[in-house]
């Protein structure tokens, strides 16, 4: 796997209520950018949703000028609505997504008996990119890197030297994301994290997460590939992968189900678009009883 070109600047945003980060990548004040797993501010208990911290997300692009080319996506993810089509519509860009997306929305279309018309061929998207693809982003140059084990359709994008890996591995310190959702596979995260630590040690590496333990610092977003490699709690360099599938199995069986997995999924496998409204002109969530 060989590295990109350019070095892109990076903005990170963090979603204090899911501990999500999302990014803005570009090359240059004024130039083009990528915007990396936006959230959209949902409130369970109401149903209500917002645009609060996509809207800084917005702001930011419009105070340096920058036309935004992507709006990516790492995976459908469990524990937060995706702001990308309030991204696209506000700022423009292409929504993409790993084009293994089709198998998840196969998965949850039975989870959720979804109408008839919902397809799993993943054309909800803009774009849906495959392993090794290349794109770019102004004079950046971006890969795409194929990672399943989370789910079995996350990628990373590494774009320059910095890598936005999602739901693969967290800060050292916390280690590495869960396996147990539908499609998941402990064994296919291990293998996918090794591509990820085989690319060269200064290789900046951006969260999708951080769980800071026990409160006992501050939210962080990036680290290395070195530091990884060193100090991973869960894959740093030795850890076989029959005693990481041993490790991620038991540790996931204690896990409970993310807070807002329900109507997240749901809206994620549409490219973050709602589902259609009932014949009331309401839009309804379902939920499965007993089902996850």
């Amino acid at each position: 796997m060989s590295q990109t070109t350019g070095i892109p600047q990076v903005q990170a945003f963090l979603d204090d209520v899911t501990e999500t980060w999302s990014y803005v990548v570009y090359d240059h004040a004024g130039g083009s950018a990528a915007v990396i797993d936006p959230v959209l501010d949902f409130d369970q208990a109401s149903g209500r949703t917002a645009t609060t911290g996509a809207e800084k997300i917005v702001a930011f692009v419009r105070d340096h000028e920058l036309a935004v080319e992507w709006v990516l996506e790492t995976h459908a993810h469990a524990d937060h609505l995706s702001a990308a089509p309030f991204i696209r519509d506000q700022l423009g860009g292409k929504i993409g997504i790993g084009n293994h997306i089709a198998q998840v929305q196969g998965i949850f279309r039975d989870v959720f008996n979804l109408e008839k018309q919902f397809l799993t061929d993943g054309s909800q998207f803009d774009h849906l990119f495959r392993d090794g693809e290349t794109f770019t982003i102004g004079a950046l140059v971006g890969q795409v890197i194929y990672v399943p084990g989370h789910t079995p359709a996350d990628m990373a994008w590494l774009i320059g030297d910095a890598l936005f890996v999602g739901d693969t591995l967290f800060m050292p310190d916390v280690g590495s994301a869960r396996c147990d959702f539908p499609g998941g596979d402990a064994r296919a995260l291990y293998r996918s994290v090794q591509k990820l630590l085989a690319l060269p040690a200064e290789t900046r590496m951006f969260m999708c997460h951080d769980y800071p333990p026990n409160g006992s610092r501050q939210h962080q977003y990036q680290t290395s590939v070195g530091e990884q490699k060193r100090s991973n709690i869960h894959l740093h360099e030795g850890i076989t992968e029959d005693e990481f599938v041993d490790m991620r199995s038991k540790r996931d069986s204690t896990l409970d189900m993310p807070r807002l997995i329900i109507p997240s999924i749901q809206v994620n496998i549409r490219a973050g678009q709602m589902p259609p409204a009932e014949d009331n002109g309401t839009v309804y969530l379902k939920v499965p009883i007993n089902k996850l």
